[in-house]
């Protein structure tokens, strides 16, 4: 985690328009300094496509190592969905991947060596740009789109593989955390998977044993501290609201403080993939 949680409460309720504005302003604010924090992919993630992650950890990363626990769990999940790990030229052909709060592009990258073509989405320009600037020094494409979560502006039955981690805890009240979900469940086609993370009160820095809302402070170079809000997810919790979507869970694990899920969609399929 980025910060001690400054403070908490009961599931805060938000018009749905302003609280993606809230949240779009609150990244393009922050996004240059909050993307130059974030260099590496998550091991989960790397793990869920198959991949190994190149470089280190980051210094501040909430996944800064991969639990042995959740190797089962994740190892090439998303990697069956579009043709096993051993994945060649002729096995990206026409797949399309997904990275759902993208912010600065660093896993949208690895989709990239496993997806014909990826669709980056983040509700913050600011964002967009620095994932701009990353796609262009690392030699990868990405078709970038500004959106809110809750509500995508992508054609449905679409995605073969999609990553949506450290996003979901930012919208609120909880129906738009759900209907975020069930929009996954919507663009995702028929045995396609994603990955769903969440700040979790396993954490070590939460002393709690159930959800809440919190805002955790970004600090600028300078000392400027900018508020984030999260909902803090218990395990229970997250299950719950996986359960109340149109997605379902393949798998799920806690890794690194942090709530993992291996979803497919609820509709047709087995989520075996192709």
């Amino acid at each position: 985690m980025d910060d001690e949680r400054s403070s908490s409460g009961g599931d805060s309720e938000a018009e749905p328009g302003r609280d993606t504005e809230s949240v779009r302003e609150t990244y393009d604010r922050i996004a240059d300094h909050f993307a130059s924090t974030r260099e590496y992919p998550w091991p989960e993630v790397a793990a869920f496509l198959g991949r190994e992650p190149g470089g280190g950890a980051d210094l501040d990363d909430d996944a800064a190592t991969l639990a042995d626990g959740a190797r089962p769990a994740l190892r090439g999940r998303g990697a069956e969905s579009i043709g096993g790990s051993g994945i060649g030229a002729d096995d990206r052909a026409e797949r399309v991947g997904l990275d759902l709060g993208c912010g600065n592009g660093r896993h949208a990258e690895l989709l990239a060596d496993v997806t014909e073509r990826v669709l980056a989405v983040d509700a913050s320009a600011g964002l967009l740009r620095t994932a701009r600037r990353r796609a262009l020094d690392r030699g990868f494409d990405a078709r970038l789109v500004q959106g809110d979560a809750a509500s995508l502006p992508l054609r449905g039955d679409r995605v073969d593989v999609a990553v949506y981690v450290a996003t979901l805890h930012h919208l609120r009240p909880r129906e738009r955390r759900v209907a975020s979900l069930s929009e996954l469940a919507r663009v995702l086609r028929p045995g396609g998977r994603a990955l769903v993370s969440v700040w979790s009160t396993a954490h070590d820095r939460f002393d709690a044993a159930s959800g809440f809302d919190t805002t955790v402070d970004w600090t600028l170079p300078g000392g400027e501290t900018v508020p984030r809000f999260y909902h803090i997810y218990d395990s229970a919790e997250f299950d719950a609201d996986l359960a109340a979507s149109d997605l379902r869970t393949v798998d799920s694990v806690v890794s690194s403080g942090n709530c993992y899920a291996v979803v497919t969609p609820e509709r047709g399929g087995d989520g075996s993939g192709v």
